[in-house]
């Protein structure tokens, strides 16, 4: 059947718009244009706790071994600027799921069961897995959470559909699992007491999930894995500092107990990324390592050329290792200098989940970064860092940091002097140019100022009702 002349314009048009559709669709930048499966992407974060910057093999480590996370940060990109927004557990956390300065979430210390030592009490607002959620992803929490012991602010109240872990910050014993006599392991809101080491127990939790969201294909994940590992006390299973200790016959004592539990946990790691695999989940899956903070003092941690362990705002202190792999995304094997903090996870998952960034907050996507190695840098910005503590070193005051470019100004404790480095030129921090160079260092204590003044707005004690 002949077309009239009209309709055969129409459907030849109708063609050549076509054709140029596809072809512009095919050339334009397209982040899901080579995976797989063009849906959203599932996200497993893995978070170490307490791991030193160097205590990986990834990293630099002569003396432990760490295939598994190697096979995630050599597999897509090595960060080897990156940075935890404070020295201590609880705030860094705060940021990460926030996109906030940590003191601005309430959070600028350590929250602990012992209300005479908790400097922290979590702000009401959305987190990260609120705005997932809502994007469509099932979120789970498996491991850490030390965000809060009780309503509101438990992991279910906090955006977390499913949780099995731990409130508090650590325990006395891994196998054990109690902290001051006190049972803090949830599975949602009810207490649970298993059996065995708590570094494998989380990692079965976590393969249990995994298996659980493969009959679910259709929905992506969020899946947060934060481990206690390797904070202390330091108790690796035997058979692991065995074999440390064979393998390394001049190893220092605490030292091998501390590579014995990474090792351990690298182990669990593995099994992770086995699951990944067998559920055929891996070619659509960002997976994340990185650590809350520095590395424990007294576990003789490597934090690499740098000075300082978790509590200090020297580098020790506050820079993390950190990689990512996502098939089809990230090209293996870079090595990305850009300096980032924890809280830009936060906008950067968001993104990657495909959906908005709330304004308002304090982090920066960096998924251009991420998976584009020939991405521009991020502008320079300011990087804050904070520490309320106890003790007597603090007795109840904060101490903080400042990155700006080159230069770093910090505090050591709350009675101590300003101290100002230049990290290009000294990246171990052992000369102090703080009368030096005293213009620069007064321009960064008058940033400093301003940032402390604005978060000092937010309270961070539990309010108080007055009857």
């Amino acid at each position: 059947m002949r077309l009239f002349p009209k309709t055969q314009q129409f459907f030849f048009w109708l063609f050549i718009s076509l054709g140029f559709s596809s072809l512009w669709a095919f050339t334009r930048p397209n982040p899901f244009l080579n995976q797989p499966n063009p849906s959203r992407p599932n996200i497993v974060f893995i978070l170490a706790d307490d791991l030193g910057w160097g205590d990986l093999s990834s990293f630099g480590a002569p003396d432990l071994r760490t295939p598994h996370i190697d096979s995630i940060i050599n597999g897509g990109v090595k960060f080897t600027n990156f940075y935890a927004n404070s020295p201590v557990c609880s705030p860094s956390r705060a940021a990460l799921l926030s996109g906030r300065w940590p003191e601005r979430m309430g959070v600028p210390g350590v929250i602990r069961d012992e209300t005479w030592d908790s400097w922290g009490y979590l702000a009401p607002g959305q987190l990260l897995p609120n705005y997932l959620t809502k994007a469509g992803y099932h979120t789970a929490l498996v491991g850490k959470w030390h965000l809060g012991l009780e309503s509101p602010n438990l992991p279910n109240e906090r955006g977390f559909q499913e949780f099995y872990g731990l409130l508090e910050g650590m325990m006395d014993d891994y196998v054990a699992k109690r902290r001051h006599n006190t049972n803090f392991l949830r599975h949602n809101k009810q207490t649970v007491d298993p059996p065995g080491h708590v570094t494998d127990l989380f990692t079965d939790k976590a393969v249990n999930y995994l298996n659980g969201r493969n009959a679910k294909a259709n929905q992506p994940f969020f899946l947060y894995l934060a481990y206690t590992a390797p904070h202390d006390p330091l108790q690796p299973p035997a058979e692991y500092l065995d074999r440390v200790q064979k393998r390394e016959p001049n190893i220092d004592p605490m030292r091998a107990k501390l590579v014995a539990l990474i090792e351990h946990m690298d182990d669990n790691v593995g099994r992770v990324m086995a699951t990944l695999k067998a559920n055929g989940q891996f070619n659509n899956t960002l997976v994340i390592f990185t650590s809350d903070n520095g590395g424990w003092k007294p576990g003789k941690p490597n934090v690499g050329p740098y000075r300082g362990f978790k509590g200090t705002m020297y580098e020790g202190g506050i820079r993390i290792s950190a990689g990512a792999m996502w098939l089809g995304h990230i090209q293996p094997g870079r090595v990305s200098a850009e300096k980032l903090l924890l809280m830009d996870w936060m906008p950067t998952l968001m993104q990657v989940a495909g959906t908005a960034v709330p304004s308002g907050l304090d982090a920066t996507s960096f998924l251009d970064q991420l998976t584009n190695a020939n991405a521009r840098a991020l502008p320079e910005r300011p990087l804050y860092f904070v520490r309320r503590e106890g003790q007597d070193t603090y007795k109840g005051l904060q101490i903080h940091a400042l990155q700006l470019g080159d230069w770093k100004l910090l505090q050591p404790t709350p009675f101590a002097p300003y101290e100002l480095y230049n990290l290009k030129e000294d990246p171990a921090e052992t000369t102090d140019l703080f009368t030096k160079e005293r213009r620069k260092a007064d321009e960064l204590v008058k940033m400093l100022m301003e940032h402390i003044r604005t978060g000092g707005s937010v309270p961070w004690q539990k309010p108080v009702v007055v009857r």
